[in-house]
């Protein structure tokens, strides 16, 4: 069974990865997709493909950026850079490219170049495979991640609570509006039957136009299928949300959220009795919190 998750989250993880000390946060935000963007030093791009997978086990979607950072390890007598040449070639030929094309101040120099941090690497990390680099850096990953998914555990929990809170203030004023309803049934009767009297106290009563009025007042009153349907779909957002499943549940509650409210909506619109109206609006203003929260989940 799946917790409910919250989109938004952090994690930070530092400690020594081979001869560097390693620094990875995390931050999320919401999104529809999973979007993951990683920024780090050209040392330890062959590790982003790696990171991003770890990443889909703990998160399905929000828009998460994931930032490593690198430093020598302090008192390491051996620690040498050595000049990632490649890059350096071709950052280079984009510098002239610039002053050539663009007419621009040649003022490239040792300096210039060297604030580019990704032209150097830890001599070390040059020498390591992939695999091998891989194996340096992933506890590192997974501390932050384990962090990042423990924070959004907790916000879901929290998040959870305020939702069914929520539900159950719908719940009360939906038991308010099926307490008022039958004395609004019976005024409407009452007026209903002065209008049936009325007409046929006249000489050429139309009998057509009767059985119109009781079509019309059958179909304003009514709204006993609009709240069995409402209890139904609030029932099914309260059992997903303690139990989500197999697979996370947000676009699930996002939907049966508009159902829930188009409920709500239709009870409004048939109901002309001013207390119902109040509890119409209040349960739509509660609905209307509940889809700000359900906005957060995964």
């Amino acid at each position: 069974m799946i917790e409910i998750l919250s989109m938004t989250g952090c994690g930070y993880a530092r400690m020594q990865c081979g001869n560097s000390i390693v620094t990875i946060e995390i931050k999320s935000v919401n999104s529809r997709y999973l979007d993951a963007n990683c920024r780090m030093p050209r040392a330890y791009s062959r590790t982003e493909d790696r990171i991003k997978a770890a990443l889909g086990k703990v998160a399905s979607r929000g828009k998460v950026d994931i930032f490593v950072s690198s430093e020598p390890l302090p008192g390491n007598q051996n620690a040498a850079a050595v000049l990632d040449e490649g890059y350096l070639a071709s950052y280079l030929e984009c510098l002239k490219r610039l002053r050539d094309e663009y007419g621009l101040k040649d003022d490239i120099s040792v300096m210039t170049v060297a604030q580019n941090r990704d032209v150097f690497m830890p001599a070390a990390n040059a020498e390591l495979t992939p695999d091998e680099l891989w194996e340096q850096i992933e506890p590192c990953v997974n501390e932050a991640l384990g962090g990042f998914y423990e924070m959004k555990k907790t916000e879901g929990a929290r998040l959870s609570g305020d939702i069914l809170s929520k539900l159950d203030v719908i719940d009360a004023i939906v038991s308010k509006i099926e307490a008022a309803a039958p004395a609004v049934v019976e005024e409407y009767s009452k007026r209903l039957t002065e209008r049936i009297e009325e007409m046929c106290k006249s000489p050429d009563y139309d009998k057509t136009r009767i059985i119109e009025e009781v079509a019309v007042f059958a179909d304003r009153v009514a709204i006993d299928e609009e709240l069995v349907r409402l209890h139904s779909h609030m029932s099914q957002f309260r059992q997903m949300v303690k139990n989500s499943g197999e697979e996370p549940c947000g676009r699930k509650l996002d939907f049966l959220l508009q159902e829930i409210n188009r409920e709500i909506n239709t009870t409004g619109s048939k109901c002309t009795d001013a207390e119902i109206a109040k509890l119409v609006v209040d349960a739509k203003s509660e609905a209307e919190k509940i889809r700000e929260q359900v906005q957060n989940i995964e």
